[in-house]
């Protein structure tokens, strides 16, 4: 993308006069945070706009082996993980076998500082994917090249992410300039064929990872749907540096900060809120698009019950206020889980844009939303988080043992139809956990669309 110049978030935003940072707090801290307005200085380390030709779609399927020392494993969440058989063998072990995983792993970029992951599902084991997700080189109408994630099939994932772990202080951002995973588009869920994002087809279920293991005595098609739930992760910054796409609960336990998209139909969704910029108010997600944008700051002292403990609860700020997803909010309690920050008007895309950033620095990490939102025009938000306010921690925030003392440790126990699974130490002393970002779709058994990215920055702070 060319723009002129880097013109700091908190700067850029009062030159539009619209709001900065966040309203008057709904929670009980007893430390306040850092100053959102207050922008460091930064300077570009690493750049990708997309004009050389992507290669990633050329390179070859390598069958992931789905075991401890495979190139993609992670930890005991892993696809094939000690958790999901604990809690529910014998049939993980059975499902699994109906299918394999196969990915490409692509560096790309000045010295190879990005990577694209791909993955798809064979579920004939016939030896090849079943569907052909990719990121590709494409040409916008104004000329700019671009690279397009492209998920046809909701059986498959992609993601941007770096090559090597993130500075100790750091600016990532990125630009989108397309968006098609879910959402109204002239008022209706459905368009192009397509509802909620997904092409009419075969089953499309989340087969066979779910919160709870495998479900037994289950095939394929008596799954849960997942049509009904669509998303992207704009910007999400990871615990750890091998992101790649996996089934849909592995990822919940290891994110520190959130930027996505979850446009869902759901009937647990009907309680979600939306943040409107222009009154300051929270409104039902019945009303809006189902374009929201999510900014959330992981809890590391909470977690989801009702995603078996694998989960983490949030901590929403937004131009409305703060809103911790442990609780309700607005009048009568009504609204509860999902605190959306703004909504996208996709189809002002590619003409115009968005931009999403994430920032650590030595007091916490900063969310920034810049685009023409819905109910207001170009406006940038800032949202900042300490890595500890008033006894509440970002998950996992410490990249180095000396950052943390051990205070938040704690276990964790994942139950399931055949039985228990505890993790003993969540977070303890002597722990660190890397920054990494992925961009795209990190679900190999949700989500289907495809995304137009302009370009990926990092930079440092100057001096």
């Amino acid at each position: 993308m060319r723009r002129p110049g880097l013109l700091a978030g908190a700067v850029l935003a009062l030159a539009l006069g619209v709001q900065v940072g966040v309203g008057p707090s709904s929670s009980a801290d007893d430390e306040p945070p850092a100053d959102p307005g207050t922008a460091p200085a930064w300077r570009v380390l690493r750049s990708e706009d997309f004009t050389r030709t992507l290669t990633v779609d050329r390179a070859r399927w390598v069958k992931d082996p789905q075991s401890a020392t495979s190139p993609w494993a992670v930890d005991q969440l892993d696809d094939n993980g000690r958790v999901w058989h604990a809690i529910s063998d014998p049939a993980m072990t059975r499902q699994l076998r109906t299918l394999h995983v196969f990915r490409k792993r692509v560096a790309f970029g000045t010295d190879g500082w990005l990577t694209a992951e791909v993955a798809a599902v064979d579920k004939n084991r016939d030896g090849r994917p079943d569907s052909s997700p990719g990121l590709a080189t494409t040409v916008l109408p104004d000329g700019e090249r671009a690279a397009r994630i492209s998920e046809p099939s909701w059986d498959a994932g992609v993601v941007i992410r770096p090559t090597r772990p993130l500075p100790a202080a750091y600016r990532v951002e990125m630009t989108l300039r397309g968006i098609d995973f879910g959402g109204k588009r002239n008022g209706s869920l459905s368009y192009a064929g397509k509802t909620n994002g997904y092409r009419t087809g075969t089953c499309k279920t989340a087969f066979p990872w779910t919160f709870t293991g495998a479900i037994p005595g289950r095939s394929r098609c008596r799954y849960p749907s997942v049509t009904k739930e669509n998303g992207f992760y704009f910007l999400t910054i990871l615990d750890h540096a091998n992101g790649a796409p996996h089934g849909n609960a592995g990822i919940h336990y290891r994110r520190k900060v959130v930027l996505d998209s979850y446009n869902s139909q759901a009937s647990w969704s009907a309680s979600n809120a939306i943040c409107n910029p222009a009154t300051g108010q929270l409104e039902s997600t019945l009303s809006g698009t189902y374009n929201a944008v999510n900014a959330a700051f992981v809890r590391g002292d909470a977690f989801r019950r009702e995603n078996n403990n694998v989960g983490n609860q949030y901590f929403f700020r937004t131009p409305c206020g703060d809103f911790d997803g442990a609780g309700r909010w607005g009048p009568g309690g009504k609204f509860r889980d999902l605190a959306s920050s703004v909504e996208l008007r996709p189809e002002l895309l590619p003409t115009q844009r968005y931009r999403f950033a994430v920032e650590r620095d030595a007091s916490g990490y900063t969310i920034e939303l810049s685009g023409p939102f819905r109910h207001v025009s170009q406006a940038t938000y800032r949202l900042h988080h300490d890595f500890v306010e008033g006894g509440r921690p970002i998950w996992h925030y410490n990249q180095k043992p000396g950052e943390y003392d051990g205070r938040f440790d704690r276990s964790l126990t994942h139950t399931g139809p055949a039985g228990k699974y505890v993790t003993r130490h969540t977070w303890p002393a002597g722990s660190a956990y890397p920054d990494s970002f992925v961009i795209g779709d990190p679900h190999l058994n949700f989500y289907e669309g495809s995304a137009v990215v302009d370009d990926v920055r990092l930079l440092v702070p100057t001096g």
